[in-house]
Order: C-alpha cells, then sequence, then structure tokens
C-alpha cells in the first residue's frame, strides 16, 4: 500500500496515518513510514514510503508532489530594494572651497554646481563660515535633490530641485529651545567663574546686566561668591545656533543672595523680577560695560596728558578696544560726533533732568546719531581711545540738573514694580524656578539639560 493510498484511508475513517498503517496488509507492508519534507525555498514537498523488509522490491513506490506558499520573510526579502536618495552633512573647515564641500557630501552634478555658482539667490553659498554646517541629498548616481546651508543663527539657504532644475530660497530659523542648568563659583572674576563652567560669555554678559543693580562687577566681587542660572540654548534641526535668554538666575554675593526671574506678559513684554515682583532693573545701569576695571574715579586727579591737578567730571573704565557700550538707561541722543579732549563722544538726554555722557569711543554703533531713541542696555558705541587718551577706555558722566555727580555713588531710582494683575501669575511661575534653582544650588554637578 502506497502513502497516497494510506492517506486516502486516513482521510475516508477519520483515523490518523499511524493508525491505518498498523491495520491489515497495511501493516505487514509498511514496517516503517519515512516522510521527507523539501526545504521551503523549494515550494514542493515531496515524501517517500521506505519498506526494510526483504521484499522492498515487491513495495511500489510513488512520489508525490505539492505545491506550497513562500514565507512573507522571503518575500520580503526578495522585494528589498536600494534607497532612493543618501543624506550627508559636513562641518565647513577653513581653507574649504563649494567645490570642496559638494565632493565631500557626494555630490557628483555639474548641473547643481553651475546653478549654486550663478544663481543671485544662493549666493550665501560662497560666503563660508568655518564651523557651520552643510547637508545635501542625492540620488544613488550622486546628482543632487535639495541642498542645505545653515549659514547665520537667524537663516539659511535652501536649494531644491523640481522637474525644471532648481529653486533657491533664503528660510528663516524657528529655533528649537533646551534649557541648561549651571552654577559657578567665584575665584577672580565673573568671566573666569564662567568660563570654569563652561557658560558662553552672551549668557555671562546677562548675567551682569540683570544683576549690575545690586552688584558692581567692578569692585563687589568676593572669591567664593556662588551664582546658579537657567538660560536658553537655541538650535536648528539638532545643529547648535547660539546662547539665548536668561530664564532665571541667583547670585550670592559677599552672604546676601540675589535672585531674577523672567516674566512675560500678555503683551510681550519681559522683565526680570525678585521674588516678591519688584523690577531688578533700575532706571539706570550702575556701569555702561559688562566687565572692566575702574582706571580713574570721580574727583580731583593729576591729569596724565595735561600733567596739572584737575576735576575729574566722571569716572574711566579701563576695557580692550572694541567693546561694546551700552546706554545706561532709555533716552535721546543728544549729541554724537566728535568734541575736543572726548573725542568721540556720545550725550543721551534721559527723564527727570539727567544726562549721560560716554567720551573717547572707537566708533558709533549702526543707527546711532543725534535724535535717535535709544533704550537701556542697548549698544550704543565701542571702546577707544580717542581724543585725550592714553589708552582705550570709557569715558563716562551722570549729571542731574547740569551738575555732575559720582557714577558708581549715586542713589538710582528702581523701575517700575510688576503691575498687580500679573503678579498671581508671575508668581506661581517663580515659585517652580526657585525650586530649580534651589535643587541646582544644593547639588554639586555643573550642568544638566
Amino acid at each position: 500500500m502506497t502513502f497516497a493510498e494510506l492517506k486516502i484511508l486516513a482521510q475516508k475513517y477519520g483515523l490518523s496515518l499511524w493508525q491505518v498503517a498498523r491495520s491489515g496488509p497495511a501493516k505487514r507492508a509498511l514496517t516503517a513510514v519515512t516522510v521527507l519534507f523539501a526545504l521551503p525555498v523549494f515550494g514542493v514537498l515531496t515524501a517517500f514510503g521506505v519498506s526494510s523488509d526483504s521484499q522492498l522490491d515487491r513495495i511500489e513506490r510513488r512520489e508525490v508532489i505539492e505545491s506550497i506558499s513562500l514565507p512573507k520573510a522571503e518575500e520580503a526579502m526578495l522585494a528589498a530594494t536600494e534607497p532612493s536618495q543618501y543624506r550627508n552633512s559636513e562641518r565647513i573647515q577653513r581653507g574649504d572651497t563649494v567645490a570642496a564641500l559638494l565632493q565631500k557630501l557626494n555630490v557628483s552634478d555639474q548641473a547643481a554646481f553651475n546653478f549654486l555658482r550663478t544663481e543671485k539667490s544662493a549666493r550665501s553659498i560662497f560666503q563660508l563660515r568655518p564651523g557651520r554646517t552643510v547637508q545635501a541629498t542625492t540620488d544613488a548616481n550622486g546628482a543632487m535633490q535639495s541642498f542645505t546651508y545653515l549659514h547665520s543663527p537667524d537663516q539659511y539657504l535652501q536649494v531644491t530641485r523640481n522637474e525644471t532644475g532648481f529653486v533657491a530660497k533664503e528660510l528663516k530659523i524657528t529655533p528649537s529651545v533646551r534649557h541648561v542648568y549651571k552654577s559657578g563659583t567665584i575665584r577672580s572674576s565673573l568671566y573666569g567663574a564662567t568660563d570654569e563652567a563652561g557658560i558662553p560669555d552672551p549668557v555671562a554678559t546677562q548675567i551682569a546686566r540683570i544683576f549690575s543693580t545690586d552688584i558692581d562687577f567692578h569692585i563687589d566681587l568676593r572669591k567664593g561668591d556662588r551664582f546658579t542660572v537657567v538660560y536658553e540654548m537655541l538650535y536648528h534641526e539638532g545643529e547648535y545656533l547660539r546662547p539665548g535668554r536668561v530664564i532665571s538666575a541667583d547670585f550670592t554675593n559677599a552672604g546676601k543672595t540675589f535672585q531674577a526671574f523672567l516674566f512675560t506678559d500678555p503683551d510681550g513684554n519681559e522683565s526680570y523680577y525678585s521674588a516678591d515682583g519688584q523690577n531688578r532693573a533700575k532706571s539706570f545701569l550702575r556701569s555702561a560695560l559688562a566687565f572692566s576695571r575702574v582706571s580713574s574715579g570721580f574727583g580731583g586727579r593729576f591729569h596724565p596728558l595735561l600733567k596739572n591737578w584737575r576735576q575729574h567730571t566722571g569716572v574711566d573704565f579701563a576695557a580692550p578696544r572694541g567693546t561694546p557700550i551700552w546706554a545706561t538707561a532709555d533716552g535721546m541722543v543728544e549729541f554724537a560726533g566728535v568734541k575736543g579732549g572726548y573725542g568721540n563722544m556720545i550725550e543721551i538726554r534721559h527723564s527727570g533732568g539727567i544726562t549721560t555722557l560716554y567720551g573717547h569711543m572707537s566708533g558709533f554703533a549702526s543707527g546711532v546719531r543725534r535724535g535717535t531713541r535709544v533704550s537701556q542696555g542697548q549698544t550704543i558705541g565701542y571702546v577707544g581711545a580717542t581724543g585725550w587718551a592714553t589708552g582705550p577706555h570709557l569715558h563716562y558722566e551722570f549729571k542731574v540738573s547740569g551738575i555732575h555727580q559720582d557714577p558708581l555713588r549715586v542713589a538710582l531710582p528702581k523701575a517700575e514694580p510688576l503691575p498687580q494683575k500679573y503678579l498671581a501669575a508671575f508668581q506661581q511661575s517663580a515659585a517652580t524656578q526657585g525650586e530649580h534653582l534651589a535643587l541646582l544650588r544644593d547639588t554639586t554637578f555643573g550642568r544638566f539639560e
């Protein structure tokens, strides 16, 4: 009896193959049955009936073939194809050219290079800035499908391929924001402490500006003073752009701790306040420079050029040439130009009969001229040594009703506190930020995101 016949009997009587094989003639003919199944990859099934007794030659042998479907995994493997696009990214190195960058990006497309070279809207690609990033997507043959150049913190070039060629656009960056938490200890200066903590200089400048109404960073810092800060870092598609705003900070100077929390009202106005809603700013900054040292104070002194004793009507702050100079309060520029021993000078009129004067500047900030309105902290010029000056420094004067006052000692009025209608929302936000600062202050790590 063949295997096929056994199978038919089993199906007819609802028996197993073993039960059929043990009965009657089948038991004598098939003392052993071996079933071999072909591997799935061949797509067939083969069965053989084999007898082990001496009458092997009398048994009829018949091959049974049945088709089976291939596994899905096998079909997926056969359907796999090569990727249609490849994406590459490169950081610009000093000395790189556009042609060299395209080669690094595996772009083999003369038409694309010609477009970048001749298209006016793509001219920013030929202003390569070391450290910036370029990206390109290509097909399997190296034909460029798209190209991106992040050439500034606020804007990037995007080139895309279409049916007729290429299109170039300059697009504004909408950055993603990450919050960074850091702390530091003063050993010699604020700059030294922020460098040691890995805090960017623009953030250090913000810290100085925020606390400058309570701390004179020229003379008040003490070794062991501590600060904590939460600030923004801005990214575009994973690429670092620049530091953003300080969100909250505290500074312990000579055992006294000052706090500042950023609050934005529904109209978009931003300012820093202490936990009780008092404005961290004053009507005037104590200094027009972020970091410097007092090289000559207010009052009588021996003039280094005129070689006689004269009244020094302001304060001199020594700083490197080109250091930005801030307007210490909101006001209107009364004079911007060259004036005698002051050299390049700006005079600003403020409310309450107050004027401030900034002398020996190397130059003026763009757009600053007589009649210009300026705001507190706005850069109006740069440190220089024009006029009667022996080295780069800022000469700064503060006058009330035309009478000179010592800029480092005059009482500065505070700015307006937070309006009462916003106080509840601010205090809720400040409480959460204060917890973050306390956590950071009481731990030993310097940064987490």
